[in-house]
């Protein structure tokens, strides 16, 4: 079966056939398709274009065709068609007769099929805001058991200062909770109704469209019956979500693959998120975050096929679109999955202290403390920085920390040192501490930001259900 043909004769090359159909993927909006399929019977029958129970036979039809398919999960094993589309009218002629050829009046499958990705849209937009909720919980958790942690900051993968690890756990759940609200942004972008839009002009049949998107549960009604029927700005917008989450999830990935490296030691995976070697048994790999890492590639990778497909098409619909399922449908699953993994992989995972308390006597992390003290008593910040910079240089030469140094040594190249400057440089609970100020990592600060923290996941919760 066909939804065109009249203008055609003979057969279509048959390996034509297989390059063009898109029913083994589109095949995943078959509940959108009898859902919308149902709104639109009434909205039929409302505009007189269906008799009374004409549209409860439709209505009738496609109701059996939702419990057969729920039914059975593998109902599209050995189905062939061209698109979701096609069978569902295909199967509903089947059951109902001729009246199922109605059904198409009024609309085009490119309204249809913009209607059914917008709902799709929305329900995956959900899905993936819930696995983020879970990662932001595990993530607090953490920081909230691990709150007196110091752990040394780096930039540029070179020792920094000191900050708690529980601060340095807050920063993911930032980059994690813009992605929550990046999604809402393509819930709300995704919320209006094409259904009436036809092929692009509209339809010549009274459909109310305002009413039909209240069934359907969108907010309004799109404007534009051109740029709706063409419009993939949600699927694009969607991927970009994804793709930028998946580089977070890289970067977090990244970070505890170093950390649970033994050069740094810091934390250790569950054993049930880790994988061995075939030849070298000692190993422990952290497979898990690897795939999560290569995995944002193809994601990134889905994007930007997706952006290339829709540059330079011309208005309307061109089949080119047809793209979007691959492209979208990959992208979701991929950031579903590694967004359920990495929330349980951040729920189990061992955190070392005392390898991370050692680590913080390294690289002179209250370097910055110290020429800030040396401002505080009348020195320029360039000068305190030279005269700390030179006693760095000296302790790295000899072989020695902060802690190493006697007080006439350090004299040498600060002079004016006494045990205020000594325990500037030694303290690093001290040192975390003094930052006191709004997003800093000092113990109170922190404690602040973990309280609201947990207050946004029990509103997140609450609004997700």
């Amino acid at each position: 079966m066909k939804l065109w043909g009249g203008r055609f004769r003979g057969r279509r090359d048959p390996q034509f056939e297989k390059f063009s159909e898109s029913f083994s993927l589109d095949q995943r909006f078959v509940l959108y398709d009898l859902r919308v399929n149902l709104a639109y019977v009434k909205a039929l029958r409302e505009a007189r274009v269906l008799k009374p129970r004409e549209a409860g036979r439709l209505a009738a039809g496609l109701e059996a065709l939702r419990r057969k398919i729920h039914r059975n999960p593998v109902w599209a094993r050995g189905q062939a068609a061209e698109d979701v589309h096609t069978w569902v009218e295909a199967e509903l002629e089947r059951q109902v007769g001729d009246v199922a050829r109605k059904l198409r009046t009024g609309r085009s499958r490119n309204d249809l099929v913009a209607t059914e990705m917008r709902l799709y849209v929305k329900d995956a937009t959900l899905q993936l805001e819930r696995a983020l909720v879970e990662m932001l919980a595990a993530l607090v958790m953490q920081a909230r058991r691990n709150i007196q942690l110091i752990l040394p900051g780096y930039t540029h993968l070179q020792p920094a200062q000191p900050i708690l690890f529980s601060h340095y756990l807050l920063a993911y759940f930032e980059m994690f909770y813009r992605d929550i609200i990046r999604l809402r942004e393509c819930r709300l972008h995704a919320n209006e109704l094409p259904m009436g839009a036809g092929a692009l002009a509209g339809t010549t049949f009274a459909i109310n469209r305002e009413r039909l998107a209240r069934e359907l549960g969108f907010a309004r009604v799109a404007r534009n019956s051109v740029d709706v029927t063409c419009d993939r700005d949600g699927v694009a917008e969607l991927l970009f979500a994804c793709a930028l989450c998946m580089v977070h999830l890289s970067r977090w990935a990244e970070d505890r693959i170093i950390y649970s490296s033994p050069g740094f030691g810091y934390l250790e995976l569950a054993d049930a998120y880790s994988t061995g070697s075939s030849i070298m048994p000692q190993k422990k790999n952290p497979d898990s975050l690897e795939l999560i890492r290569g995995r944002a590639g193809t994601v990134l990778g889905k994007l930007t096929g997706m952006l290339a497909v829709m540059k330079g098409l011309p208005l309307a619909y061109n089949r080119d679109l047809q793209e979007d399922k691959a492209a979208l449908f990959s992208g979701v699953d991929t950031t579903l999955e590694a967004l359920i993994i990495a929330g349980r992989v951040t729920a189990t995972m061992r955190i070392h202290p005392e390898r991370m308390k050692a680590m913080t006597q390294l690289g002179f992390l209250t370097a910055t403390d110290l020429a800030d003290e040396l401002v505080r008593r009348g020195i320029p910040f360039a000068d305190a920085h030279a005269q700390v910079g030179k006693l760095v240089q000296h302790c790295t030469a000899d072989g020695k920390t902060f802690q190493d140094l006697s007080a006439e040594e350090a004299a040498q190249f600060v002079p004016g040192w006494d045990r205020g400057l000594h325990e500037r440089a030694t303290s690093m609970e001290r040192s975390v501490a003094r930052r006191n100020v709004t997003g800093g990592t000092a113990p109170k600060q922190v404690s602040r930001q973990i309280a609201h923290a947990e207050q946004l996941i029990a509103e997140l919760q609450r609004k997700l259900g």
